[in-house]
């Protein structure tokens, strides 16, 4: 029998330090008796944290049960994960949770194996590379649940400083009844301070680790993207990511960007089709969010009505600091599309405004004085105000679509 001792030993440490007090939002969605489940999404939004604080919390926490591991670790790699995992099912073991489990080679493949050969366990794994995850899920479909841990809320934000445990509100409860939810937040004390820090650096939980170092783990993240999760996982070659990072800046430097493919290809120097493709692994990989025109048939075209890096904190990092003569309207929409699409809404673009929600509610986003021009005379239309705390009638705070997960 492989010699477990070293992966309990700091299983153990791992569950003594890991924070108690808040957790994701997540935590209470995932049904955790299912044998065969996974959680993804972007480097850096507390994957591992959420796993180990479901150990602390259950009595799978002694090591006979349940075991730890992390995929990346170089004894793992050495001694194999499906040996080690196997090893320990047979010995008595129950449950594991395998953390990055996309640095494992074939992993799909072990994950079947396991889930096959040891019908009463159960296995959770975790896994930042969006893109290898992805790309392994269809041969897992018919035995894994996936949930995607998105970054944190402005909602989850307030929680983690103390600022109030609120729960998160439906999108139709938010709309209809707006002047009383922001009422109720608002009586924890001014919120406005908060919203702007959160904009900067509030999308992932490590601020509080420190915020002198936030930038630069955010770079790191992006880094690690360019070239451990697309040029590792695709056929991009790693001379391409100056490429890729010219058009994140060109992205992240633009008012709300509208593509025109053709110049961008030109500009860029590479073919549409290749264009196309670093568009895909940009979006799946978590660093943008491509939204769609509104319209069926021949008007829903290939090429998307507008390009946002995925959140105000990337946006920061990658355009440098947010100055008070750059364009307000992209960091007010990046957060409005990010805060929406997080929580599992539909969004599009609409000839006449900024957005469509769930081919419902028309939304027109701008400053404290932004008028209603746009809206006028249209059934389910709403002026989002940046710069306000409580809104009126049809004129909503942009900061209350933080609450929506």
């Amino acid at each position: 029998m492989i010699d477990l001792s070293d992966f309990f030993s700091i299983q153990t440490n791992l569950v003594r330090l890991v924070p108690k007090r808040t957790s994701r939002f997540l935590y209470n969605n995932i049904n955790w008796s299912s044998r065969l489940f996974g959680i993804v999404g972007c480097r850096g939004t507390g994957k591992t944290t959420l796993l180990l604080q479901y150990l602390a919390a259950s009595k799978n926490a002694d090591p006979k049960r349940c075991l730890y591991l992390s995929a990346d670790s170089v004894k793992v790699e050495g001694l194999g994960l499906y040996e080690i995992v196997s090893d320990y099912f047979k010995f008595g073991g129950r449950e594991v949770i395998i953390d990055e489990i996309h640095k494992s080679n074939k992993w799909p493949q072990i994950l079947k194996n396991l889930y096959d050969s040891y019908p009463d366990s159960r296995i959770r794994f975790s896994g930042s590379s969006t893109l290898a995850l992805q790309l392994g899920k269809t041969d897992l479909s018919r035995r894994a649940i996936f949930y995607n841990l998105p970054g944190l809320s402005f909602r989850e934000y307030l929680s983690f400083i103390g600022h109030g445990n609120f729960s998160p509100m439906k999108l139709d409860q938010l709309i209809n009844d707006h002047m009383t939810l922001a009422t109720k937040v608002m009586e924890r004390g001014p919120i406005l301070g908060h919203f702007h820090d959160y904009l900067s650096y509030g999308v992932y939980p490590f601020f509080m680790e420190g915020l002198d170092e936030y930038p630069e783990k955010l770079k790191n993240i992006i880094e690690k993207i360019l070239f451990e999760d697309i040029v590792a996982t695709t056929n991009t070659r790693a001379s391409s990511v100056f490429i890729l990072k010219r058009f994140l800046w060109l992205v992240a430097t633009s008012q709300p960007f509208e593509p025109n493919m053709e110049r961008i290809s030109r500009s860029l120097g590479v073919s549409k089709p290749t264009l196309y493709g670093y568009l895909e692994y940009l979006e799946r990989s978590g660093l943008i969010a491509k939204v769609m025109p509104y319209g069926r048939g021949h008007r829903l075209v290939r090429k998307p009505a507008k390009l946002y890096i995925d959140n105000t904190n990337l946006l920061k990092a990658i355009s440098g600091e947010i100055r008070v003569d750059d364009p307000r309207g992209t960091l007010r929409e990046t957060f409005f599309q990010h805060q929406l699409k997080s929580a599992g809404y539909r969004i599009s673009i609409p000839a006449m405004s900024d957005f469509l929600v769930e081919d419902k509610y028309t939304i027109e986003i701008g400053g404290r004085s932004k008028g209603k021009k746009q809206i006028r005379g249209q059934k389910n239309a709403y002026v989002v105000r940046d710069d306000i705390e409580i809104g009126y009638g049809n004129v909503i705070p942009l900061w209350l679509f933080g609450f929506l997960y």
